[in-house]
């Protein structure tokens, strides 16, 4: 199969030349010695590399190697490893490449057919300014004035992804950024199942419409009540006005 730009098969054969794992085996160990088989290759240039069942012959489970050398499988392809284009799972023992066959395969379809399919990770700031917080009016469907906020990127962590999505859409930097809620209902997106972690913080610099916002306006606590959002905003808005026992 293949995984992006990276060819993956399991094959029976001879694991000769492959480096043995020395010292201690655990996750740890056999994380790391194929995370640098797979490395080394890269940073010699080849196109192709074979990794074995690391961590097997020092008594490490054969199905916990199967699923770490999936992983690193997902890493490469996802870091776009220089010019590797196949990794060849190269097992030179008849169960194991049974066992190893049917986890690798299973694992990278789940991860990458099942999985793609979401739930999908976003956040959203309510950015406090004086009396009132920000509301941003979407430029793109769900219509709407809703809080500021978006997809986390590969790599990011929560926080960077409501700052970065903070300055993208409102201009504002962040203080005392916390986090309030997280809300997973499959229906509160009417596009796909998000799963968003709501933060609070107080909003510094100059309140501007980015690219990513049709709008801008700060609405007084006591007006939001009135008001109809975008996603689950409206039930978003009024946990954190009985939280702050606003209204």
């Amino acid at each position: 199969m293949k995984i992006r730009n990276i060819a993956v098969s399991v094959l029976r054969g001879d694991c000769a030349g492959l480096p043995a794992l020395s010292g201690e085996v655990n996750e740890h160990t056999v994380r790391r010695a194929c995370a640098e088989i797979i490395s080394e290759a890269s940073s010699r240039g080849e196109s192709s590399v074979s990794v074995p069942a690391v961590g097997c012959a020092g008594g490490f489970p054969v199905v916990g190697s199967a699923k770490i050398v999936s992983q690193e499988i997902l890493r490469a392809a996802r870091e776009g490893r220089g010019s590797l284009q196949q990794i060849l799972v190269c097992l030179d023992n008849d169960e194991y490449f049974r066992i190893f066959e049917k986890q690798v395969f299973g694992y990278l379809r789940h991860v990458t057919e099942d999985m793609a399919w979401g739930p999908y990770i976003t956040t959203d700031i309510i950015i406090e300014i004086g009396d009132g917080i920000v509301l941003i009016e979407r430029t793109n469907p769900p219509f709407g004035w809703a809080l500021p906020g978006g997809f986390v990127d590969n790599g990011e962590a929560l926080e960077t992804a409501a700052r970065r999505e903070a300055k993208e859409e409102t201009n504002l930097e962040l203080e005392d950024l916390k986090q309030f809620h997280t809300y997973s209902d499959p229906a509160r997106d009417p596009r796909f199942h998000t799963v968003t972690t709501v933060f609070t913080a107080k909003g510094r610099g100059e309140p501007r419409a980015g690219d990513d916002a049709k709008g801008l306006k700060i609405v007084p606590f006591g007006q939001l009540p009135g008001m109809s959002f975008a996603f689950d905003h409206n039930r978003v808005i009024a946990d954190y006005l009985q939280a702050r026992q606003i209204g």
